[in-house]
């Protein structure tokens, strides 16, 4: 295996393409906006710049993976001889089961294909091509090139072959690869989206403001970051589509998403994405606590 495709230029997209370049595997990246794609190389070589800085990798390391990258704006030729695809587009059903269609038709009989998702079933995405024993999920955690972790997720139909091929592969990226079952939120986000929804309500009932609420659970919890900083890293709007899939999997009332996080959401307040979330980062990627506008 050495031929990748990763679909998507965003920030999972372009630290997947990252990871596997720089352990020299020949890498695609392909979205349709060619911003997107000129954003997400920008990405990959500023990250690279400061593994340099911190003597994490040499600057011939920087310069082989930035060479095993090439980006495309169309999949037709890019897949024809890929051995496996990583599809890391937005977290939406509609979006990703299109992909995999047109993904089944265009890859080869050898291609894996595999799904970045944090919370949709790999079942389901599998059903829409006619290889659902060759689909699975690799559910990587930002950012890729320095976090540990990979949920690998085995489909209904995920063939053993296909699970270990992807176990070994995880490895060489010097990951370490766990393996869950395909159940709505895996085992990451069943657990911590919960966990952020709860300090939004928090939030939202009164009891705490942003920053007394994050410093509980970094102070008292061991958390590297808290809760609401984490989701405006994460994405609020993915916070909120996990939630809602995790909702209507298991029809139970604890993961229905506050109605601040709904709300903040419709208002464009994504996080660190947008400049604004439960912070501010209109002028730097530093958190400053926003005015206090999360009352009930």
């Amino acid at each position: 295996m050495n031929k990748i495709v990763v679909i998507g230029a965003g920030t999972m997209g372009n630290g997947i393409a990252h990871t596997f370049a720089q352990y020299n595997y020949q890498v695609t990246l392909v979205d349709t906006s060619s911003t997107a794609l000129e954003s997400g190389m920008a990405n990959i070589t500023h990250n690279l710049d400061r593994m340099v800085q911190k003597e994490k990798i040499t600057d011939k390391v920087k310069e082989q993976t930035l060479a095993n990258l090439i980006t495309a704006t169309s999949l037709s030729k890019c897949v024809e001889d890929a051995d496996l695809v990583v599809e890391a587009a937005t977290e939406n059903l509609d979006v990703k089961l299109a992909i995999f269609k047109e993904l089944d038709n265009l890859c080869p009989e050898k291609s894996i294909l595999a799904s970045n998702t944090s919370s949709i079933s790999i079942t389901q995405i599998a059903a829409v091509t006619q290889r659902p024993e060759k689909v699975i999920g690799m559910h990587f955690m930002n950012p890729v090139p320095i976090m540990k972790l990979v949920e690998v997720i085995k489909g209904y139909s995920t063939s053993e072959e296909v699970l270990q091929e992807i176990m070994e592969l995880s490895q060489k990226l010097q990951k370490e690869p766990v393996l869950v079952n395909d159940y709505p939120g895996f085992v990451a986000n069943r657990i911590l989206m919960p966990m952020i929804n709860e300090a939004i309500e928090t939030l939202y009932h009164g009891v705490a403001g942003v920053p007394e609420i994050d410093t509980v659970m970094k102070l008292g919890m061991a958390h590297p970051m808290g809760p609401l900083q984490l989701a405006d890293f994460i994405g609020l709007d993915v916070c909120l589509s996990i939630l809602e899939v995790l909702y209507r999997g298991f029809k139970n009332p604890k993961y229905a998403p506050c109605p601040l996080l709904v709300n903040m959401v419709r208002a464009g307040k994504y996080g660190v994405k947008s400049g604004e979330g439960f912070y501010n980062y209109s002028t730097s990627r530093k958190a400053e606590v926003v005015a206090n506008q999360f009352k009930r």
